[in-house]
């Protein structure tokens, strides 16, 4: 684990990542503050959700060196890597929920895999989160019962139990209507209005015209890193 400097979350510096043996990212550098919300673009297999899987240490560097919320991913050991997702939150665009138990469950699951076993602290911020996300009454239900919106609530919700310092988002609007996405979307920046950082992948040029941010584009295997959507045009 490694200090880093001044406030900032992420520090890429000449990565490459290999995704099956494929180069889909050379000698990749950008930096990303805390507080800020950055917008990861670019086409299918352009190495979006490599970058993403790169930063959770589901995929290791190829070459280079990367911090991210103060862990150094070229040097990380296995036993480390629990308690760098600890400080993530995943937001995957599949929900990911498990089928067969309720939202509570799904929740509770998540944070005694973490480390919680104080029960009154876990329901306290089952409550607490599933506040948060609009979800306060619907903590019963199965992921079946919900819409898609509200299941991509729920993810969320799971993304913020453990006070996550960065949360990355991977097409979180993508199985979604414009309208369902905007209102995810707006609950994404209340969160990060909050002080938490998140870095999202996206192919909805809809939504980053609609809310434009900082944005890194994937392209030609690196990353041009861009002022705002608005650059787009």
């Amino acid at each position: 684990m490694r200090n880093m400097s001044g406030n900032i979350i992420i520090r890429f510096s000449e990565v490459s990542i290999l995704q099956s043996k494929n180069l889909v990212l050379r000698k990749v550098s950008f930096e990303v503050r805390q507080g800020e919300f950055v917008y990861l673009i670019g086409r299918t297999g352009s190495g979006k959700s490599s970058l993403l899987k790169t930063m959770y240490a589901e995929l290791p560097l190829a070459e280079g060196q990367a911090d991210i919320v103060g862990f150094d991913l070229d040097a990380i050991k296995k036993k480390e890597i629990p308690f760098l997702r600890r400080k993530l939150g995943v937001v995957f665009q599949d929900f990911q929920l498990l089928t067969d138990r309720s939202i509570t469950d799904n929740l509770l699951f998540v944070l005694r895999a973490t480390g919680w076993t104080d029960k009154v602290a876990m329901e306290e911020r089952l409550k607490e989160v599933l506040n948060m996300v609009g979800l306060g009454t619907k903590g019963f239900k199965f992921p079946h019962e919900l819409s898609g919106g509200e299941q991509q609530r729920v993810v969320i919700a799971r993304a913020l139990l453990n006070h996550p310092e960065l949360i990355l988002a991977d097409e979180p609007t993508g199985n979604l209507d414009p309208e369902t996405s905007i209102e995810i979307m707006q609950l994404l920046y209340a969160i990060n209005q909050q002080g938490t950082t998140i870095l999202m992948a996206t192919h909805d040029k809809y939504i980053t015209d609609m809310f434009p941010h900082r944005t890194l584009k994937c392209e030609n295997s690196t990353i041009l890193d861009l002022a705002t959507t608005s650059d787009l045009a």
